[in-house]
This record gives structure tokens, sequence and C-alpha cells, in this order.
């Protein structure tokens, strides 16, 4: 077990812990505070749709398969790990994103008992043909409400033109006819790879004790030999499919995402290359920059503007995306601030003043339960250290922001505009 402390300025600390089971357990003790959060999460996603395990011959499965059996783990043959909750007064949710599942609960009283109901209902699969069949109904009718979610859909018509054939294009729910083909043994399957101690980690935050969490948390995870899992590798070539899509919905202002694919095979999860791509967007177009102020003041873009540095297993993609009368010019002027930048180089007093914004935000992070949960998280999927950032944000010099333009190539540049149904829709550049 070991204790990390960052001493200067916050003196906070927490305690990380691998199981003899291979489980990652990573707890920040908040004792001021009224509240606790814990996630139970596994190293699976929806890009996960191609597998092998311990050396076994590669298995392609099912897209949505891993959203498919979030839902599916919280039944039991007794009943649902909600109705559980209900009774201990715990509030439960589940996500499954590109890279991850992730079970949790939270709650300002029987933290221990809630903690039970987590670790129980996550470890105890149940899946028989007759509720696959039923939560296949279920799952279709999300799929089709997330078809008519314009936030959803800008974000992932950028993705289908970026991504020629990488999973991270499919939506995370899957298909329609995905998830029909999916069935209890393939459920089973998923579950024996990738649920596997090894393979998962509890983050706990709050009012909580952190050697009695442990001892709950070794008593109650079932022994099981450690998995070797072999990830699929998506033939991707350079270049996207389009640098163009648009779709008309139900929208009151036109909304954008525009993207810049990272060249394959350069993605870097690294926290260095992550925190110096977060100031140089904030530099381009961040609330603090000349830029922003310009597109603000006229009318190109509103509040809900905002940046993105995306990246993950075989994939990483800086963006852009809000709203905008224009979304096609909002895009011509952020690619010439990217190459004034380029060949002006970093205003260094700007740098100081987004690294300043950026290291008291992360400093407010640490008063929030689930905030830090979520950053714990982060710190189990990339086997990183919590306050290693504000480090970071303390150390990287100008020049170390200035190499991540390497990450705007204007040939992988795409822009997905969703515009309302009133006006007529064209393709094409």
């Amino acid at each position: 077990m070991e204790k990390i402390r960052y001493e200067n300025p916050i003196g906070e600390s927490y305690i990380k812990a691998v199981l003899p089971s291979g489980l990652s357990v990573y707890i920040m003790e908040k004792p001021r505070y009224s509240s606790a959060y814990a996630v139970f999460g596994t190293k699976y996603g929806s890009i996960d749709t191609m597998f092998s395990k311990n050396g076994e011959e590669m298995i392609t499965v099912p897209e949505g398969i891993a959203h498919f059996l979030e839902h599916k783990l919280f039944e039991s043959e007794d009943g649902d790990a909600f109705t559980r909750y209900a009774q201990t007064g715990g509030y439960a949710n589940a996500f499954t994103s590109f890279d991850r599942t992730c079970y949790l609960f939270s709650c300002s009283d029987r933290f221990y008992d809630n903690l039970e109901i987590l670790l129980d209902f996550v470890q105890h699969p149940y899946f028989t043909e007759e509720t696959v069949a039923k939560e296949q109904g279920i799952i279709g009718q999300e799929i089709r409400m997330y078809d008519d979610s314009p936030s959803w859909r800008v974000m992932f018509n950028m993705l289908d033109c970026m991504y020629h054939n990488h999973p991270v294009k499919i939506d995370i729910a899957g298909t329609v006819d995905s998830i029909a083909k999916i069935d209890a043994k393939l459920l089973y399957d998923c579950y024996d790879t990738f649920y596997n101690p090894s393979n998962m980690f509890i983050c706990v935050v709050g009012n909580v004790d952190s050697e009695k969490v442990l001892k709950q948390i070794e008593a109650s995870i079932i022994d099981k030999p450690p998995v070797t899992i072999e990830r699929g590798e998506f033939s991707e070539p350079q270049g996207v499919v389009s640098n163009y899509v648009e779709q008309s919905l139900e929208v009151a202002m036109p909304m954008f995402c525009y993207g810049y694919k990272q060249k394959i095979g350069s993605p870097n999860r690294r926290l260095k290359s992550k925190v110096c791509a977060s100031l140089l967007l904030e530099l381009i177009c961040g609330e603090a920059s000349p830029l922003y102020a310009r597109l603000i003041r006229e009318g190109l873009i509103n509040d809900e503007f905002g940046t993105e540095y995306f990246t993950g297993h075989g994939y990483a993609a800086v963006i852009f995306e809000g709203e905008s009368t224009n979304p096609k010019r909002v895009a011509e002027e952020i690619s010439k601030e990217i190459e004034r930048i380029r060949v002006e180089g970093i205003d260094k007093k700007l740098l100081s003043a987004v690294r300043c914004g950026m290291y008291g935000d992360a400093i407010r992070r640490f008063n929030s339960v689930e905030g830090l949960a979520m950053q714990l998280i982060e710190c189990a999927m990339t086997d990183s250290d919590l306050f290693e950032e504000l480090k970071l944000l303390r150390s990287v010099t100008a020049e170390d922001v200035y190499k991540r333009l390497d990450l705007f190539d204007a040939d992988n540049a795409v822009l997905s505009v969703i515009k309302p149904k009133t006006e007529e829709k064209t393709n094409g550049l």
C-alpha cells in the first residue's frame, strides 16, 4: 500500500493499493465532508470489439456490447441493484465510454452498506436469453433517441468523417442491428475477459476510513486468475474520410464540432502531452484568448463554446465545439489563429495567465468528491498520479506547448454541422 501526498500548496493525500488479485484501489479521505463517492470500474469500453484472452484466438464481438453489459449487470435473479440502493439511501448510476465502464454510487449515510451492494452486483452477473431479449428492445429505443440528439449526432458525425475503420466512430450503444446479435453467452464471454480484478479498479472519495474500506474490499473481491488481454488493431489510414458533414435536426441555432485528427501511431496519453495540448487549446480559443473575445464580440460563438483533447487507444483528436450562425467562418478563424501561432510563436504573457487559470481550476476540483473520483478514475486508466497535473502546470514551458502544434494538420480537419430543419441541407465543402 502506498500513500501519496502533495504537500505544497494543498496538503492533500490519497492511498493507492494493488491487491493480490491485481485490483487497483484508490482512496482519498475527506473527513470534513458529509458525503462519499465510490466507483467500481473496468478498462473496457465501446472500442473493445476485437480482443483475445490469455493468448487465445482473436474474436470480434458486436458493437455496443460493453454498454449492453453495463445495463444488464444491475440485474440479478432476486431483483436489481437499484432496489437495494433505494433501501440504503444511496444514489447509483453507471456509464460506458469508449475505453471504460464504471459503476458508482454517492451517499451521505450508510457508506459501507452501499459499498457492499456495489461489490456484490458488479461481481455477480446474471444473464438469460429472456432478459437479454427484453434489454435489446430497451436499448434499441435508447439508440433511436440518440439518433435524434443534436449534441450526440454532431460529435459522432464528425468521428464518422475522421475515422475509416476505428470503432471510435461507432455509437457507444452500437446499432439496432449490432445489439440484435448479442446473446447471453457473448455477454458472459466479455464479462469473464474484462471484468477480472486484474483489469479493474475501485476509487473512493469522501468521509470514509481508508483501512476499513480496504479491508471490506479485500474480503469481498472474488479471487480469480489474472487475465492477459490483447486488444485488436484496426487498419486506420492517416487521412480522414471527409472534411465536412452536415445534418438537419430540430435545433434553434446551428451546432458544430470542428476537429483535427491526429496522425495514426502518434496518440500520446502521457499527462504532459495532455496538459500541453490543453494549454495550447486555451491559447488558441480559450476564454482568455484574443480570438475568443473577437468571436464573441462578432456574435459568431456564445458561451456554449468549448474545446477538448480527445484521446484513447488508437485515436486522438483536438475538438472545438459549440453553436454558431456561421460554423464555417468559425472554423476558418480557428485555422487562421493556429497558423498565426505557428509563425509568431507562443504569447508567453497569455500563457502565464492561462496557466494560472488552469492551475486554479485544478485546485478547485479538490473541493468536489465526485470530481476527485473522476480524476482518480483517470489515474487508474493511465497509471498516473493525481497531483502530477499540478506539478506539470508549474513546469511546462512555452517550447513544450509550441510542440503540440503537431496536432493540427489542415488536411485532417473535419467540420461537422447540425443545421435547423428549416434550413436547406447541402453537401460538400
